[in-house]
């Protein structure tokens, strides 16, 4: 390309390295400017909302340019990540000086460091502080199919066996923000990918071949074999292999700090769809965010990895009875210890972000911040260490004795660093003074070069005996001693001319210059460039210290997650009165006092109680009945009563407490839900048609593990289809999948079922009606409602007094004729009014107010004396009717 008439060297630099990243925006660094150009400038200036200008011409066109400060990068690069744009970020590898000796016309060496998406961010400024920021492979190798997942941030690398039907619910699980699959699968998945809010990355076949793979897994980890890490089948390896692969190729051969793989056993985590994820708004609400979430509501960590642990942990419960109960004894201490909770938590708080510093520094991205961060992060560990005493549980005596043992690194990092070091290694400066004599001496003659030179003047006088020599500077000699001519003579000659080498005779002085002088200009000339070199000496001989000793840095860093967590859910359940729920390796489930944590926690801040709940769906032994049918009016709370329990399962099964009096729960392998109801445009799909495949993936995978719970069913289509597809489903519930479940609905005749369905209960929401309006008591109770109350829910929705009234009367007809025409109803419709929904409007009733209602209209609270206001009870209570 140099050759090429009418483009520059360094355009045609630009272009050559362009052509290697077709599929990247090329940041092409300038300076103190990353450049884009042609047509990476002008989707980049659209995206980035920056001014697009132009420089030069390339075969007789302007070409178009844009341009980010270095300093502000990373929120450039963050807005254009999150807009789908993959970035080659193209440095100066040499100093212009050096390029200018080759030749005045020579362009200074570039290349491209590493390739930014998605899934690789490693800058603090481009991550989400308690998310994983996940890179994943989805791979099939003859029928089998295997899902492996990274944290190139923390290193953590993982995977496990996923048939295509399981994608998607893998997907929603661990919300991966790249996925790479095969180019000959592309166009099969990235429909699927896209819905679940990731990036589909192709790569090539070769990319995902499994012996290939495993040699890369291989030298990845320097071993001869894997089995020291677990078995791994052929789609296992092709998945890890084209994640390695990838990574190879966006960091241009500089590998993350990544941790041995660690394969997932198929059926250790509960199994949780995505439709029942979003109903249940585990890590976000319906509307997408994370406020309003049941993670959001118990996320009560103080570090970064206790929160991203927390998620993890809630999207995928375990289903390992010993597991489970493991955990809940390290919480429980916590909630009988409380000294022991207070003092982890206030170390905790200090406690950087251990995981995502170590991995910056092992690719090379880190910086002074990042090495104050492993030193505070290890000194805290090492207090939490002396603060927790012996004898906790497993779980937390297994993490306390991952704290210990930094002792030599961590002295070194205090030794070496400043409190609180500057965020970039070309600042300087964060090197400790003390720590390094030459450092220390050099920064002295960039600091107090006049007064090094003071010192060396008063040594000349006082050997030479001149009174009046100075040292003075200027720009052609630099520094020179200086004496007044009356003295040459004596400089001039032994011993003094032996140490001063004459420069200069002028007309009044005479100059001259020494060899300690000479070497002094030297340093001090060079002291602040000289100061920068050995600190980023100093900086890489910390970088080696700590990557040495990464294996345990990062076991550590596990560790103080794990505490973090058993303490926050500790103060979760102190604070908000949850108890310990019995994990059993059965069917069993019995909920007392039952509360739905997202909604008691809104009520809370209202100023409201929320109504507690039991629940039983033990599903062995004589009489049991593991399906509820629930029926209610709107509004009663059934939807949340359904979720509730769903909630509860899966936070007993992350080893928490629960928002319960008491809980016995056996263990849940899948929880499916089926709650609420939305369009699916994209696809085509009405509301019912969602709804029904949402069921049918119920129906078809439910086993007896599962927990299900199922609203409306049937609600949109005709009353007599809806009807009779609720029936169907409830009847298969009951016989054929023969799970716990809660079956909501409006269809009271559903209520019958009962009789001939031995394992099914009715239950239903209680609720009174008072002068024709309905009050919710939102208490489950047995038995079976009578009406649905629809019409006084309108009401209370603040639909017009004309539309209620007149819904009353078609009410009320309908009613009659289903009692009198022997469920002809319909036919009953035609004697109804033509034009009556166009009639004046119903006079609202307004009642007479009673004896109470005027007394109490007199009163003015603030005003009554205690006494007055007792007096006036006992008034009251006494106009009672019956009183």
């Amino acid at each position: 390309m140099d050759g090429t008439p009418g483009i520059s060297p360094m355009m045609a630099q630009y272009l050559e390295q362009k052509a290697q990243n077709p599929d990247a925006l090329l940041f092409y660094r300038m300076g103190d400017f990353y450049e884009m150009f042609f047509a990476d400038a002008e989707a980049a200036s659209a995206a980035l909302d920056i001014a697009l200008t132009k420089r030069g011409q390339h075969l007789g066109q302007d070409i178009p340019m844009c341009g980010v400060p270095v300093h502000a990068a990373e929120g450039y690069l963050l807005q254009l990540i999150r807009k789908g744009f993959r970035v080659a970020v193209c440095e100066q590898m040499e100093d212009p000086a050096e390029a200018r000796k080759r030749g005045s016309k020579s362009v200074v060496r570039r290349e491209v460091v590493r390739l930014v998406t998605p899934g690789t961010l490693t800058e603090e400024g481009l991550l989400e502080a308690r998310r994983h920021n996940y890179l994943a492979a989805y791979a099939e190798v003859r029928g089998d199919g295997a899902f492996a997942w990274v944290d190139v941030s923390t290193g953590d690398l993982t995977v496990a066996p996923c048939p295509r039907v399981t994608l998607g619910p893998m997907l929603a699980r661990l919300a991966p923000r790249e996925v790479l699959v095969s180019e000959a699968q592309e166009n099969e998945l990235r429909d699927l990918i896209s819905e679940a809010g990731a990036v589909a990355t192709p790569m090539a076949r070769a990319s995902f071949d499994s012996t290939a793979g495993e040699a890369r897994v291989k030298a990845t980890f320097k071993v001869g074999s894997l089995d020291g890490f677990g078995a791994f089948d052929r789609a296992d390896l092709a998945a890890l292999g084209a994640i390695v692969d990838y990574l190879e190729l966006t960091q241009r051969g500089r590998l993350p700090l990544l941790r041995p793989p660690v394969r997932e056993s198929a059926g250790g985590l509960v199994q949780i769809d995505a439709a029942t994820r979003r109903n249940l708004e585990l890590v976000r609400s319906m509307a997408g965010a994370r406020d309003g979430s049941l993670l959001a509501t118990i996320d009560r960590t103080v570090t970064g990895g206790g929160a991203r642990l927390l998620e993890t942990r809630l999207t995928g419960p375990s289903t390992d009875v010993g597991l489970i109960r493991a955990r809940q004894a390290a919480v429980a201490h916590f909630v009988e210890e409380r000294a022991d909770a207070r003092d982890a938590r206030e170390a905790l708080r200090r406690v950087p972000d251990l995981e995502r510093a170590l991995s910056r520094l092992a690719l090379d991205r880190g910086g002074p911040r990042d090495l104050a961060a492993v030193r505070d992060g290890l000194a805290q560990a090492e207090r939490l260490h002396a603060a927790l005493p012996d004898g906790l549980p497993p779980v937390l005596a297994e993490a306390r004795a991952a704290l210990a043992g930094h002792e030599p690194l961590a002295d070194l990092l205090d030794a070496a660093l400043v409190a609180e070091p500057p965020q970039l290694a070309r600042d300087g400066g964060y090197v400790a003074g003390g720590y390094d004599d030459e450092l220390d001496e050099t920064r002295r003659l960039r600091d107090e070069g006049r007064g090094v030179v003071g010192e060396l003047q008063a040594e000349y006088v006082e050997r030479s005996g001149i009174g009046a020599l100075k040292i003075k500077h200027n720009n052609v000699l630099g520094y020179f001693v200086e004496t007044p001519a009356a003295h040459a003579e004596k400089m001039l000659k032994p011993p003094l001319s032996e140490l001063f080498v004459h420069r200069q005779t002028m007309a009044g002085a005479i100059r001259f210059t020494t060899l300690a002088l000479a070497e002094i200009e030297t340093k001090i000339l060079n002291a602040g460039g000289h100061a920068l070199d050995i600190e980023k000496r100093i900086f890489e001989s910390l970088r080696q210290a700590i990557l040495t000793e990464a294996g345990r840095i990062g076991a550590t860093a596990k560790a103080l997650a794990e505490i973090d967590l058993a303490a926050a859910l500790a103060d979760l359940a102190t604070a908000a009165d949850w108890a310990r729920p019995e994990v059993r390796d059965d069917r069993a489930f019995r909920i007392v006092g039952g509360r739905h944590p997202v909604v008691e926690a809104a009520l809370r801040r209202a100023g409201q109680s929320f109504v507690a709940n039991d629940c039983a769906l033990g599903a062995d032994g004589a009489g049991a009945r593991p399906v509820w049918l629930l029926t209610g009016p709107n509004m009663a709370g059934k939807s949340t009563f359904l979720r509730q329990n769903a909630l509860i399962a899966l936070l007993a099964q992350i080893g928490a407490f629960v928002p319960a009096a008491e809980a016995e729960v056996g263990v849940v392998d899948q929880i499916f839900s089926r709650v609420g109801a939305a369009d699916d445009l994209a696809r085509g799909r009405s509301t019912f048609m969602v709804e029904m495949v949402e069921t049918a993936a119920i129906l078809n995978q439910a086993g007896p593990r599962a927990l299900v719970i199922l609203d409306e069913i049937g609600r949109g289509t005709a009353t007599y289809d809806g009807l009779s597809i609720a029936w169907a489903v409830l009847e298969h519930l009951h016989d054929v999948n023969r799970c716990r479940a809660l079956f909501a609905t409006h269809y009271h005749e559903l209520t019958a079922l009962a009789a001939k369905l031995p394992g099914l209960r009715n239950a239903t929401v209680a609720v009174r009606e008072w002068q024709g309006d309905v009050i919710f008591l939102h208490e489950v109770i047995d038995g079976a409602a009578d009406r649905s109350y629809g019409v006084q829910v309108a009401k209370l929705a603040g639909l017009p007094g004309a539309v209620v009234e007149r819904a009353r009367v078609v009410l009320e007809a309908l009613e009659k004729g289903e009692r009198e025409q022997g469920g002809k109803a319909r036919a009953l419709i035609d004697d109804l009014p033509l034009f009556a929904a166009a009639a004046r409007p119903a006079p609202v009733a307004t009642p007479e107010a009673s004896v109470i209602e005027t007394r109490l209209r007199d009163i003015r609270p603030d005003e009554l004396t205690p006494r007055a206001a007792l007096d006036l009870v006992y008034e009251l209570a006494g106009l009672l009717p019956d009183a």
